[in-house]
């Protein structure tokens, strides 16, 4: 079942990449006393993530920090080094919390996940935002096609917060 407004994350563990490198952390670490726009990604350095849905969170940084947000988080079912290299790469690291989801366990239990075997990527995560405070979903937005990036686009995310 999907999760929704009003219900709080699962517990899990990610391997949350930053500037001094991969470290396990969990829900609570991440999410408890804080404000969290979490957005999560198929894959890595896939066209629709890389081009239009990650620097949409990146170029809106400031105004999204400046409402009241502790942290932009984003979670994908890569590895913690395939996340450390995208984070590099768009130069999203400082701004940006990357989380490996490496087995699918956090996506899988918020029910956001997605069978994407038929183009060769196996479970994947659905393309969705969420405004989290305290572990406690208050927005959720998921898009229809993991092709598009329009409900859990920065642009709409703004509109909520």
């Amino acid at each position: 079942m999907t999760i929704s407004v009003g219900d709080k994350l699962p517990e899990t563990t990610f391997k949350a990449v930053t500037a001094d490198g991969a470290n396990s952390q969990t829900t609570a670490d991440i999410f408890a006393g804080k404000k969290v726009v979490l957005f999560g990604v198929p894959g890595a350095f896939t066209p629709t993530c890389s081009n239009n849905h990650l620097p949409g969170y990146l170029e809106n940084h400031d105004a999204i920090t400046a409402r009241g947000v502790d942290t932009i988080a984003v979670v994908a079912v890569n590895d913690q080094f395939v996340m450390g290299a995208w984070a590099r790469h768009t130069g999203a690291e400082g701004k940006i919390l990357f989380l490996a989801d490496g087995n699918g366990d956090f996506v899988r239990a918020a029910g956001l996940d997605i069978d994407l075997s038929g183009g060769g990527l196996g479970t994947r995560s659905k393309r969705f935002s969420a405004i989290v405070e305290d572990g406690k979903v208050t927005a959720l937005n998921i898009e229809d096609s993991p092709g598009q990036a329009v409900e859990s686009g920065a642009a709409k995310l703004l509109e909520q917060l």
